[in-house]
């Protein structure tokens, strides 16, 4: 409920700097600065809105874990798990390094990630055939049923974070979320 809440403000905090914006076209939108004296409207906004995101990953974390607690599983064992279960990657698997892209995480965290799934017996490396050299991340046998285990307190998990969303506000949630993920990767 408090997620749903969480991302409810992220969308009122959307249309206000839409809103904002149409408003304040002719305002000088320099951030604000201390001692400025002059809030910035948008600034203020961004600022409230990277907060609210700030608070949701953190009780993502905290109650997403929960919700996989009982499989061992973690939310980043969870994303691991789920990016390689996707279909292209299930069968062929994924580079370390097609893994970080995908997840937007630095090396050192997937490395500390992938050991504990790896020395769960859910994740193995596997060397190409085709060139000894390269390795590529997939579920084991293990990995591919927990992951099936998994998706039923996911689903419910889903469900009942966005219980208040009607799909289409899910939908623009997602796109929301899918552009300010593209706009924070270009920085």
């Amino acid at each position: 409920m408090r997620i749903a809440k969480s991302i409810n403000m992220l969308l009122y905090f959307y249309m206000a700097t839409k809103t904002l914006t149409r408003q304040t076209k002719m305002v000088d939108r320099r951030p604000a600065r201390a001692g400025d004296g002059a809030p910035d409207a948008r600034f203020d906004v961004a600022n409230r809105v990277f907060f609210r995101l700030y608070q949701a990953s953190n009780l993502m974390h905290r109650t997403g874990t929960r919700a996989v607690s009982d499989h061992g599983a973690t939310t980043q064992q969870w994303a691991v798990m789920g990016a390689l279960a996707r279909p292209g990657a299930s069968a062929a698997g994924l580079s370390v390094k097609e893994l970080m892209a995908f997840l937007c995480v630095s090396r050192q965290s997937l490395t500390l990630v992938l050991g504990r799934v790896e020395g769960l017996g859910l994740v193995e490396r596997a060397r190409l055939e085709s060139d000894g050299r390269v390795r590529r991340i997939r579920l084991t046998a293990l990995g591919r049923r927990t992951w099936r285990a998994m998706l039923a307190d996911i689903g419910a998990y889903y469900t009942a974070a966005l219980t208040d969303f009607s799909p289409a506000e899910a939908d623009t949630l997602f796109r929301l979320l899918d552009r300010l993920t593209k706009s924070l990767g270009q920085m």
